[in-house]
């Protein structure tokens, strides 16, 4: 990798609108939805082969042993290439890519994936002025659709991990995750799901409150226009009539939904689910205090 011939991209991210959830949240509808906004400019997905591109970056190889990144991983190589990256494959939601129209000087950029809930001090040195969305969703019904997409194998993520025992790695990888060898799959469920909540508040408990906020994604389900209204607001979008007519009726299914949602599908791992409640209830307690900071 050298940056040295890279396009200096600092100045084209204005205020980036990072989303961070733990897997399975419903982040990807949240993301599939503010890409709908006139202003938002998106990499049309997840940011998985961008980041982890760089093998300094990517626990396959040696140089890093979970997804959590902080500065000391952002070094100006990386972080010059990084922007590079991104802007090679920024599009509006009608289609309209960066690369062929350079006389845009700044956009509003809109990045998710779940390993972002671990990478809060490495993004905060890729896009300083960053704004942060913190969905987070129950934790029966998240630690439920977890399991089921380790039993689907569709989310397997670190297929060969050194050292891991148990079926292939899916989902996020965070710190520690060899605590987890040899337990069953809802402690490892439990273990990704508290680790990524816990990282994302202690990390932006650390930043000024104007610059994150809170969704709850059972409210982005029952009113998706009070609850992306809020977020727009936040944000700096406009809700336009594109928008609003999408909010004005049910949101449609993700592109990465599983199975059907359904108030009443994670009871078919309640047993599995509420032997590992102890090991989450001092975040799900914090969650909890922050679930009702809705106009904020």
């Amino acid at each position: 990798m050298s940056a040295q011939f890279l396009p200096d991209f600092s100045r084209l991210f204005d205020r980036p609108v990072v989303i961070l959830s733990a897997p399975r949240s419903g982040s990807t509808l949240l993301f599939e939805t503010l890409a709908e906004a006139r202003d938002a400019w998106t990499i049309g997905g997840e940011s998985h082969q961008i980041i982890e591109g760089v093998q300094a970056l990517n626990p396959n190889f040696g140089q890093v042993d979970s997804n959590r990144l902080t500065e000391a991983n952002a070094s100006d190589q990386i972080i010059k290439f990084m922007r590079s990256r991104f802007a090679r494959f920024l599009r509006d939601r009608n289609g309209r890519e960066f690369f062929h129209h350079r006389e845009i000087t700044q956009l509003r950029f809109v990045e998710k994936t779940p390993k972002n809930s671990l990478r809060v001090p490495f993004l905060e040195k890729l896009f300083p002025d960053a704004l942060y969305v913190f969905l987070f969703r129950d934790v029966r019904p998240n630690l439920s659709s977890m399991m089921e997409a380790w039993r689907s194998r569709r989310w397997v993520t670190y297929p060969k991990l050194a050292g891991w025992q148990g079926p292939p790695w899916s989902l996020l990888l965070p710190p520690d995750w060899q605590n987890v060898n040899g337990r069953s799959l809802e402690e490892i469920c439990a273990f990704q799901w508290e680790s990524a909540n816990r990282i994302v508040l202690d990390d932006l408990e650390k930043l000024p409150r104007n610059r994150w906020t809170t969704v709850n994604y059972q409210d982005l389900l029952d009113d998706p226009l009070q609850t992306v209204t809020r977020l727009c607001e936040f944000c700096d979008f406009e809700l336009d009539e594109h928008l609003l007519g999408r909010l004005q009726q049910p949101l449609p299914l993700s592109r990465l939904t599983h199975t059907r949602p359904a108030a009443d599908k994670w009871l078919k791992n309640k047993a599995e689910i509420e032997s590992v409640l102890g090991s989450v209830a001092d975040i799900e307690s914090r969650l909890q205090a922050i679930g009702y900071q809705r106009g904020d």
